[in-house]
């Protein structure tokens, strides 16, 4: 069973699809999938700099208040 996947284009500069390559090998896969493994660790990363930042005052009053 064939599955056709829509794609797109995206302008790199040769170096970056070089490293691109390197990284597929590496893992073993595709330049496609290496390139969503990598919005993923960007997304990922990005929820745990937001995780281990500091409370506001609004957040830890609205962790804080009376539920009953």
């Amino acid at each position: 069973m064939l599955i056709c996947m829509q794609s797109t284009s995206v302008r790199i500069d040769i170096s970056t699809h070089d490293e691109l390559k390197r990284l597929a090998a590496e893992f073993d896969t595709t330049v496609g999938n290496t390139v969503t493994l990598a919005v993923q660790a960007l997304r990922q990363d990005r929820i745990g700099r937001q995780l281990s930042s500091e409370l506001t005052r609004e957040e830890t009053a609205w962790l804080d208040a009376d539920l009953g």
